[in-house]
């Protein structure tokens, strides 16, 4: 029986070569220091730019982690899609490798549908991935799909399929709507991990399972020591560094942010690049996150010098 996943989770950058195609040497160096300082894997999630990686990329990409010794126990990739089979395909193949969840968007190009339609998406993925789908966890972030992850479609979903629907990210940003979801289903075992380790010290008291944040990338062991400590005498200062360094990030330019830092402190300017539409930060804002970081005293520790770029095999 799969352990379930809790504590601080990353959705991990995904790193880029001179042709724009994931560099997997670079990613998998980047994921074993994340796991090196106890955060768990949320591969393909937003901040992954995952709406921009191919179904083909995220199945050579995860299996690349697995030869590689990463723990798929470590592990929740994002296989949700627009399209159903892919949505199907990306998460029997992260099921069959071990993972530990799959976090799984709701179908988000066409607006305003039903709940009986986001109903129908994840019990097709759930029916025909068959028994060994791996827990799954409801992807609420309604300000990109308009499509929510509402309180009746949780119960409902939870009563058909109460062995595989395990709990949900939050990145609604929308504390009430967070506290609702533990309030409502997580004595029942329902995981709930708010997208932003701002929330910890209120959501840990009530139930949460954790956290799964972009800034995980940066600060996993901070981060951690949070998750560990919210309770403690050491508490409120670990949420205030905590806070200090996400505030750096939180904007518009959070992905290309995040990927100059990682540049700055890895000596890797490889690491820069974005796939369009996103583009790389421009030379004023990037001295901009840099004087922050320093302000700060921000830093990576036993992050990986420059690594060795590979194409990506075919799948």
């Amino acid at each position: 029986m799969t352990t379930r996943l809790r504590g601080v989770l990353a959705p991990v950058l995904t790193p880029f070569d001179h042709r724009l195609e994931p560099d997997v040497a670079r990613f998998i160096a980047h994921c074993r220091w994340l796991v090196d300082n106890k955060a768990g894997l949320a591969i393909f999630g937003t901040n992954s730019e995952a709406a921009s990686v191919s179904v083909s990329e995220r199945l050579a990409l995860t299996d690349a982690l697995v030869e590689a010794g990463i723990p798929p126990a470590r592990m929740m990739p994002g296989t949700g899609a627009c399209a159903l089979p892919d949505a199907v395909a990306l998460s029997r193949h992260a099921s069959k490798t071990g993972a530990a969840g799959l976090l799984i968007l709701p179908p988000f190009f066409l607006k305003g549908v039903s709940d009986d339609g986001v109903f129908a998406y994840y019990a097709e993925i759930i029916e025909r991935v068959g028994a060994g789908c791996a827990p799954i966890y409801l992807y609420h972030i309604p300000q990109f799909t308009c499509v929510p992850i509402t309180l009746s479609l949780i119960e409902r979903l939870l009563k058909r399929f109460p062995t595989v629907i395990a709990g949900a990210k939050d990145s609604s940003g929308d504390w009430g709507n967070t506290k609702a979801m533990i309030d409502n289903f997580a004595a029942g075992g329902f995981d709930v991990f708010p997208a932003s380790e701002s929330f910890l010290s209120a959501a840990m008291p009530i139930g949460a399972a954790g956290c799964i944040s972009a800034t995980v990338n940066m600060n996993p062991a901070g981060i951690h020591r949070l998750f560990e400590g919210w309770n403690s005498h050491e508490g409120p200062e670990l949420q205030a560094r905590a806070d200090a360094v996400r505030n750096v990030f939180q904007g518009g330019y959070m992905i290309p942010a995040m990927k100059h830092a990682v540049a700055r402190f890895s000596g890797d300017a490889q690491w820069r690049r974005v796939r369009p539409p996103l583009v790389e930060l421009d030379e004023a804002t990037g001295r901009k996150v840099e004087a922050e970081l320093e302000a700060i005293a921000f830093d990576m520790p036993g992050y990986p010098r420059a690594v060795s770029s590979h194409r990506q095999r075919s799948p």
